[in-house]
């Protein structure tokens, strides 16, 4: 697809024959000058209150920026300080923390429901009893995409309660395929993840996560659910897919609590920019979180097909081959990123059935191959196919001001 419109061609000519990142003065708020300018001209061919992009390789952030408002109808200007909803972008967090389990000798790969859950999965069918974590982390688990999660969602019940409830109900549930057969997207399989950390450490997801993996790489805005204070526009406001504002923010607008592992993760680009610079780092063998050997088995699918733990893998010539990438919404915020690694390993490819939401992507192409790692990272506070759209057009013209800056 040619994600480079007319109008933000025109601009990125210019903006590519200029020196380095480093050498241009960030604007206030606005971060990098080229990367908040190209943002403005995406923004004019794909109308989204707001877009932020930042641009890493292992070694950190090249160059990180911001365009629009966080709230239609407003002047509020965007930061590149300011937390976005990850939404699904959450999954690759949560198969790091299993990693990290594992490595911590807690838990395998091929730890199984069974396993973990004796007392709850007596009355599970035997092939539900033989799930194993590479089942659920990689959507071949066989399970439905979702529960009513709202009916789960009960105020006087722990998320730790919900989440073992979910896992209670897969008793009644009939699986859709054979574990380890079929490729189906399902919230789900994480959220039943989520289940088995809090089970084997007697703790939360979010506890977990925010011990394990977000402290340990210095993620200091990472938090779970809606953004902002309820009433203010002190963060990005939420937004439908015709660009309309929802009535309201705060940390209860968003996907019930209990959908954590799957999808309810918030962060500034520099924080997430902190996990995934550490995904390329540990690929390629550098001082990360992981062993270079759990990073490998992050980043390849373990059944065939072209879905890892969290990632979604794709041909791209810009990447010189394989890269990574995912998106994550709410309905009401959009992010996707985009990795290079080193080391990323595929599959050979199996037959895919059911959809991610990483799979809406018209991902960026016609580029050459950058040289060394590189991800770009894109938000917007808006959900839907526009939203995907702009997300898209903007990856492509950090890619290209990347090249450029490299050359």
């Amino acid at each position: 697809m040619k994600i480079l419109t007319r109008i933000a061609a025109t601009i990125l000519i210019v903006l590519c024959a200029s020196p380095a990142f480093a050498e241009r003065p960030p604007q206030a708020g606005r971060g990098d000058a080229r990367i908040a300018d190209a943002l403005d001209a995406i923004r004019l061919e794909h109308p989204v209150p707001a877009l932020a992009g930042a641009v890493l390789t292992g070694d950190g952030i090249a160059a990180i920026g911001a365009s629009g408002v966080r709230k239609a109808g407003t002047d509020v200007a965007i930061s590149i300080d300011d937390r976005w909803h990850l939404g699904s972008d959450t999954k690759a967090m949560t198969a790091t923390l299993i990693g990290v389990l594992v490595e911590q000798g807690k838990l395998e790969w091929t730890t199984t429901l069974e396993q973990v859950f004796p007392d709850i999965a007596a009355g599970f069918p035997p092939e539900l009893r033989r799930v194993s974590l590479l089942h659920l982390l990689s959507h071949r688990a066989g399970l439905p995409a979702n529960l009513p999660w709202f009916a789960l969602a009960k105020p006087d019940k722990s998320l730790r309660e919900q989440r073992l409830e979910a896992v209670k109900m897969l008793a009644n549930i009939k699986l859709l395929s054979e574990p380890g057969s079929a490729y189906l997207y399902s919230n789900l399989g994480y959220v039943v993840v989520g289940a088995v950390v809090e089970r084997t450490l007697s703790t939360s997801w979010e506890e977990a996560i925010t011990k394990l993996v977000f402290e340990p790489l210095g993620m200091t805005s990472a938090g779970f659910g809606g953004l902002g204070t309820p009433g203010l526009i002190d963060q990005p406001w939420g937004h439908n897919p015709d660009g309309k504002p929802v009535p309201k923010n705060g940390p209860a607008v968003d996907n019930p609590a209990v959908l954590g592992p799957a999808g309810t993760v918030h962060a500034t680009l520099r924080d997430w920019a902190k996990f995934i610079g550490d995904q390329i780092r540990g690929a390629r063998g550098g001082k990360s979180l992981l062993k270079p050997k759990t990073y490998t088995k992050l980043h390849t699918p373990p059944f065939g097909g072209d879905y890892a733990l969290g990632w979604l893998l794709t041909e791209r010539d810009w990447g010189g081959g394989t890269v990574m990438t995912h998106a994550g919404s709410n309905t009401m915020n959009y992010a996707v990123v985009w990795m290079r690694s080193p080391t990323v390993q595929r599959a050979p490819a199996a037959p895919i059935d059911g959809r991610s939401d990483s799979r809406r992507i018209e991902t960026p192409d016609g580029l050459r191959a950058p040289k060394g790692d590189l991800a770009v990272l894109v938000v917007t506070n808006q959900g839907g196919p526009a939203a995907a759209k702009a997300c898209d057009a903007a990856a492509g013209a950090l890619i290209k001001l990347f090249q450029a800056a490299r050359s």
